[in-house]
This record gives C-alpha cells, structure tokens and sequence, in this order.
C-alpha cells in the first residue's frame, strides 16, 4: 500500500525467538503486530478508496497489529482513532508505524471486548482465525451494531468468518507472503457487519 509506510518483519521465525528471548518466556504469541495480514490490507484500501465510511467520524481498530487500518482510517479524515491490540508490542509497533505516518492515532493494550459504543465506526481486519476468539468477537460487535456503530470486517476467508449476516462491499487480491500464508495471492473481502434483527 503506497500510501502507508511501516515497520514490518520478513521472516516469522527470527522476529518470534527474539521477542521470547526480550521477555525470557518460551511459547508467547506469534507476532501478529509485525506483519500487515491480508485482511488488515484489503480493508486499509477499501477505507483510503471509501473516505466517508471514516471521514469526521471516532473509529476503533480492533486487533490493531502493526497499526495499518487505524493509520488508514486517519488518513482518510477519521475525527479520532483507538487502535486496540491486546499485544503490548502491537501497542509499541503502532505507535512507531502512526508517527512515521504523520497519524495521530491513540492505541491500548486493553481488552476492549464487551465494552459500551463510544465509536461511530469500528474495524476489524483479520480476527476470524480461532473460534473462541471469533465467536466473543462477533457476539460483542453485533451488539454494537445494534447500537448503532458501523462495523467493518477484512477477511481472507478465515475458518470462523460468520457465514451470515454480512454484506461484501469490496473484494480484492492481496499479495502475501509463503511465511504467513499458504499461497502468494489471497482473495480478500471487506465487509459490512448488518445490525441483527430484533
């Protein structure tokens, strides 16, 4: 994405022994925060190309990572953006990625799952991988939507992406990488989550 620059790994393996060895504990998380994922980009492109869905707007990065979407999100003219990443190094990498791009961005490491709507429009990019996971996810963002908030996912066809109740607004080929994914291309959607019925 021409219009982002970050700081991001090449290799899985190396960048993941060092954070072990920074923190002296074996078996951490992967290093989700120094890749940008396929569902992070394609979304990071539908908001750059779709101003308004952000634009004067308070907007939450949910599963932040590297800090792509919430970037994107104020470059497009969001009022204010919270990227959210439960990583205390996403935390840090979005803080460096937001300053190289001239975004203010505020970011937390807070759990913000279950938490009440103070954000018009909520991002998710990439956050369907495990079920546990998907399913709080999901449940607390249908929620918000029933309060009000515009949801938007990116997603390369994860396990657990909900298989309903959702309208693709885009779709796009984005180039990854053998070290994350099992192909070079992956056709990704972004989608908007619709407000259960009551």
């Amino acid at each position: 994405m021409p219009e982002i620059k970050l700081h991001l790994a090449t290799e899985v393996v190396p960048i993941w022994r060092k954070t072990e060895e920074e923190l002296e504990e074996m078996g951490v998380p992967p290093p989700y925060w120094a890749f940008a994922w396929a569902g992070g980009q394609a979304l990071a492109r539908y908001i750059l190309d779709n101003r308004a869905t952000v634009a004067g707007k308070r907007v939450l990065d949910f599963g932040s990572g590297s800090g792509l979407v919430a970037i994107a999100a104020k470059l497009a003219g969001a009022q204010a953006v919270l990227a959210a990443d439960v990583d205390h190094f996403a935390v840090a990498a979005i803080a460096m990625n937001a300053e190289v791009n001239g975004a203010q961005v505020d970011a937390t490491a807070d759990d913000m799952i279950g938490r009440g709507c103070a954000w018009d429009v909520m991002l998710c990019g990439d956050m369907c991988y495990e079920r546990p996971l998907a399913e709080r996810l999901l449940g607390w963002l249908q929620d918000r939507a029933k309060g009000g908030a515009t949801i938007f996912l990116g997603d390369p066809g994860r396990s657990y992406f909900p298989k309903t109740g959702v309208e693709r607004c885009a779709l796009y080929r984005v180039q990854t990488t053998r070290e994350l994914e099992d192909r070079e291309i992956r056709e990704t959607g972004v989608y908007r989550l619709n407000a259960p019925s009551p």
